[in-house]
C-alpha cells in the first residue's frame, strides 16, 4: 500500500510539472476566442503569456514607444484578468489529487505547485499541518476555491 501511495504521488507531481512547462509555452495569441484578447494590438497578441501578464503601460511605453492611454489600459487589464482566469481554472493538478493530499495532510504541496511556491497559501497550510492535522485539512479545502 506504501509503494502504491508514493507511486501515485510522484506521478502526481511530475504531470503537474508537465503542465506547468506547457503553460510557460503559451502565447496570448491562444487566447483569442475572448473578445478583450481581440480588441489587442496584433505585437501583445504574439508575446508569451508570462510577459503579457506582466506587462504594465509603463513597460508598454518602454517597448514600443507609444502610451497606451486610458481605454487601451483597461483593455489590457480586462484581458490580462480573463487570461489568469483561464489559466489557473483547473489548475496545474487535478482536483481529486488535491482532495485527496489535503485529506492526507499534505496539501501544502499541491498549493506551492499551483502557486509557483510564491504566495502564503502553501506555508501556512504546512505549519497548520505540522501542528495539527485538522486545521491544515480545513484550511486546504477552504482555499480549494481559489485553485479550482
Amino acid at each position: 500500500m506504501k509503494k502504491i501511495f508514493n507511486l501515485l504521488l510522484f506521478v502526481l507531481c511530475f504531470s503537474s510539472i508537465n503542465a506547468a512547462v506547457e503553460t510557460k509555452n503559451t502565447l496570448v495569441s491562444d487566447f483569442d476566442n475572448e473578445p478583450e484578447v481581440q480588441t489587442l494590438s496584433p505585437d501583445m497578441a504574439q508575446m508569451g503569456l508570462d510577459v503579457f501578464l506582466s506587462l504594465t503601460p509603463k513597460k508598454y511605453q518602454e517597448m514600443t514607444g507609444k502610451k497606451l492611454g486610458v481605454a487601451n489600459t483597461l483593455k489590457l487589464k480586462a484581458a490580462q484578468k480573463i487570461i489568469k482566469k483561464r489559466t489557473k481554472k483547473g489548475g496545474d493538478m487535478p482536483k481529486g489529487a488535491y482532495i485527496v493530499l489535503a485529506i492526507f495532510g499534505l496539501a501544502f504541496i499541491p498549493m506551492g505547485v499551483m502557486d509557483d511556491w510564491e504566495g502564503n497559501n502553501w506555508w501556512v497550510n504546512l505549519l497548520l499541518s505540522v501542528l495539527c492535522w485538522l486545521p491544515g485539512v480545513i484550511h486546504a479545502f477552504v482555499k480549494m476555491d481559489e485553485y479550482y
